[in-house]
């Protein structure tokens, strides 16, 4: 489906994406995951053929140049591009007729994804008199208007509310049963773990690619979880066995190796500051506690 084989882009002497091999299987949702400048929207307009690569080879549905296969792909970019003094039907409407389908076809076609994607009570709506997370929507029903087999969305949600991040999610799971490749980019490590695969960009380079639950495994460490009110424990817990220590919400996580040695040092080194610890338990590695280490391996 797509593949990446030493693809490198530089802009004159930055490199954005360094020396990348990847494959995408079909049917998968494939998630690029990293930080804000690591490379993510380099490598999708790389793979949408909206930029040339510098040097290595890359292949999107059999062709070596995405831009001969574009009838194929979807695109939902970082920043919402539809026309906002258009209504949600207009716009749908001017993405059916580039792609050259009749008036029937996009009225037929546009009811449908309208529907799909709950759309259809504000078709006559102006785009930019919809929430954040109807533009999404909207972008989302554009991209699906000539039904493409392969589809990109560059961190579709940021600045996206919970509840509309979550029925996005549901519909790019629906387009996936239908049979539609997803390759997502997204700083969420919560919508990471809905992907089939993960790669973890940092710096133009990807440092992991796995499942979420093979790079859960990998993770070579332990992690507690320390409930405290005291917001400053790390200078406390320097003379610990512990490797980092970060916040969490309203915890910290603290990485060790041995749980054992670890746990009545840290113990101690609170007692001795007068900090109360409401909890200290070993838990599961989550995946931002993996990407954590992983960047800063790569520091």
């Amino acid at each position: 489906m797509i593949g990446l084989h030493n693809i490198t882009k530089s802009y004159g002497t930055r490199i954005a994406v360094n020396n990348i091999s990847l494959e995408i299987m079909p049917g998968e949702i494939f998630g690029l995951v990293g930080p804000d400048g690591a490379g993510k929207t380099t490598m999708i307009r790389m793979l949408t053929g909206l930029l040339a690569q510098s040097s290595g080879d890359l292949t999107v549905l059999g062709a070596n140049d995405p831009e001969t296969i574009k009838e194929h792909l979807g695109y939902v970019p970082q920043k919402f591009s539809l026309y906002g003094d258009l209504t949600v039907m207009e716009n749908i409407q001017i993405f059916g007729a580039l792609y050259g389908q009749t008036a029937n076809q996009i009225d037929d076609l546009a009811r449908n994804i309208l529907t799909f994607t709950n759309l259809l009570p504000f078709k006559d709506r102006l785009a930019d008199h919809l929430s954040g997370g109807m533009k999404q929507k909207l972008a989302l029903a554009a991209g699906l208007m000539h039904q493409p087999k392969l589809f990109f969305l560059d961190e579709p949600t940021t600045g996206v509310d919970p509840v509309s991040r979550r029925e996005f999610w549901q519909m790019l799971f629906k387009l996936n049963k239908e049979g539609t490749t997803i390759f997502v980019s997204t700083p969420y490590m919560d919508e990471a773990e809905f992907c089939t695969r993960i790669a973890f960009i940092h710096n133009g380079s990807i440092v992991a690619c796995d499942s979420p639950q093979g790079l859960r495994k990998a993770y070579p460490y332990k992690v507690l979880e320390l409930g405290s009110n005291n917001r400053n424990i790390k200078t406390h817990l320097a003379a610990c066995p512990v490797i980092d220590s970060n916040m969490f919400g309203d915890k910290y996580h603290i990485v060790v190796e041995d749980v054992s040695l670890a746990i009545p040092q840290i113990q101690s080194a609170l007692a001795s500051a007068n900090i109360t610890a409401t909890s200290l338990t070993e838990i599961e590695p989550t995946l931002e506690d993996v990407f954590v280490a992983l960047a800063k391996e790569e520091v």
